[in-house]
């Protein structure tokens, strides 16, 4: 599979559903492909909103943006003109593949986003240091960047400070959702072919917890596409956010939980494909941040609503 086959069309908001079934139906069958493509969706609706270089056909591009890691800090300077980047960045997906990629970095004026090329001299990957067998073809490695040339995309602080922030977060939920789906493959096809009642109330269980997760993504997409969603509060795009994955996250070991317990472990033991893919789920599902994004929730209802359950309303 290849990555520039399934993204639809990258100008947000009108076509948010439409790319959201299509990264499903990809994750169904390959989550590293789909988080690739995911990726590479990100950084065309980022662009789209703040400005920047366009993503043009036949490129491939990541969004590198995570912050914390032991050696993990990129810096950023202008000089003569132009912006130009140092430094290292951990848990950069497709770092073998990308042709370009966002990446955030400190600047003298605050956080910035900036695009870079990565054919550009001094852009260099880490040797791989990915030993867990999820999500291993995704090419995740560290990077280093020695005076590489940058631009800048947007003002400092506006690439985590807006709506469309969480609207793009909603979409690796979709990911989520479609590798869910492969992974109770295995029981529908036992199903299919007869099964017995235990089959029949796992599979009940993994229908439930998938038909919530779908109506929460489809409601996502409609605000979303709402011409209002712009001027939304961050807040309440966060909140969304935030909501919908819990939702996915909970149909994901619903749906692994449930399949396994179903079909003992003759589909882990002896079929290849699935075994990978529900070791792919297991690793990219935790790119929720579990708990911590449930106590960030709560507050976000306790200030949005405060004794009121507003966002609860039928």
């Amino acid at each position: 599979m290849t990555v520039s086959r399934f993204v639809v069309d990258p100008a947000p908001p009108a076509h948010t559903l439409t790319n959201w079934q299509i990264l499903a139906q990809v994750a169904e069958r390959d989550l590293n492909v789909a988080r690739l493509a995911e990726g590479h969706l990100d950084a065309a609706t980022t662009v789209a909103d703040l400005g920047g270089t366009a993503v043009t056909p036949g490129s491939l591009w990541g969004v590198w943006a995570s912050d914390g890691a032991s050696g993990s800090e990129i810096r950023g300077r202008w000089e003569a003109g132009s912006w130009r980047l140092s430094g290292a960045k951990a848990w950069c997906s497709g770092a073998d593949r990308c042709t370009h990629a966002l990446v955030t970095a400190d600047a003298p004026d605050g956080d910035r986003l900036f695009a870079v090329d990565l054919s550009e001299p001094g852009f260099s990957r880490a040797d791989d240091t990915w030993q867990g067998i999820g999500m291993r073809s995704c090419g995740t490695t560290a990077v280093r960047f020695d005076d590489v040339p940058a631009r800048a995309v947007g003002e400092p602080g506006e690439y985590l400070w807006r709506p469309r922030f969480w609207h793009d977060a909603v979409g690796v939920a979709a990911v989520w959702f479609g590798g869910a789906l492969g992974a109770s493959g295995p029981l529908r096809a036992r199903s299919d072919g007869g099964g017995d009642e235990h089959d029949a109330a796992h599979r009940g269980h993994i229908d439930a917890a998938l038909g919530a997760a779908g109506a929460a993504l489809r409601e996502a997409a409609a605000a979303i596409t709402d011409p209002g969603a712009r001027a939304e509060s961050i807040l309440t795009a966060r909140r969304r956010a935030l909501r919908v994955r819990a939702v996915v996250e909970a149909a994901v070991e619903t749906a692994v939980r449930s399949t396994g317990r179903a079909t003992g472990p003759r589909p882990l033991a002896q079929d290849a494909v699935h075994a990978r893919h529900v070791a792919d789920l297991e690793v990219y599902v935790r790119q929720s941040h579990a708990e911590r994004d449930l106590a960030a929730l709560g507050r976000l209802a306790t200030e949005l609503d405060g004794a009121t359950p507003r966002g609860l309303r039928l």
